[in-house]
C-alpha cells in the first residue's frame, strides 16, 4: 500500500468564500500514482471546512444566507468566544459544514456521483490556511 500527503495553501482575502478545489485535489491524485484507494481531504483550521456538493452559484449564495442566519457574524458581542477574537460565528459555521471528506478512488479517478465537487469553505479569511490531502491505496 502507498501513502501520499500534501498540503494545499489558501489565502482568501474576504471573510467568507467557497472555493472549488477539485482540480488541485485531482492533481494530488495524479501525483500520488494511486489507482485504487481512498482520499481524505480536510481543513487544518477550525474556522474552515471541506465539503462535497454541486458547483452552482445559486447554491453557494443559499449557503451564505443560510449560514449567516444560523450563526450571524454581528453583533460580535453575542458570542462569549469573541472576547478573544471576532470569529465565533466562523467556528459554528465550520461545525455545520464539516471538517473533511473521504472520496473513493477507482481506476485512478475519484468515484464521484453526478455533479459532485470538492469545496474549501472559508469562514474567517484574511490569512494563510491549509488543507491536507492524504491518499492511501495501491
Amino acid at each position: 500500500m502507498k501513502s501520499f500527503r500534501k498540503e494545499l495553501v489558501f489565502n482568501v482575502p474576504s471573510r467568507r468564500a467557497f472555493i472549488n478545489i477539485t482540480p488541485q485535489v485531482a492533481e494530488c491524485l495524479q501525483e500520488s500514482g494511486i489507482q485504487e484507494g481512498l482520499a481524505l481531504i480536510n481543513a487544518m483550521h477550525i474556522t474552515a471546512s471541506v465539503f462535497i456538493n454541486d458547483d452552482e452559484s445559486g447554491l453557494h449564495h443559499d449557503y451564505e444566507v443560510w449560514l449567516e442566519h444560523l450563526a450571524p457574524h454581528e453583533p460580535v458581542s453575542q458570542y462569549r468566544h469573541n472576547g478573544y477574537e471576532d470569529n465565533a460565528d466562523a467556528h459554528l459555521k465550520r461545525q455545520v459544514m464539516g471538517r473533511e471528506v473521504v472520496v473513493a478512488i477507482t481506476e485512478g479517478k475519484f468515484d464521484f456521483g453526478p455533479w459532485e465537487q470538492i469545496f474549501y469553505g472559508e469562514f474567517d479569511g484574511g490569512r494563510k490556511k491549509r488543507v491536507l490531502v492524504k491518499i492511501i491505496g495501491a
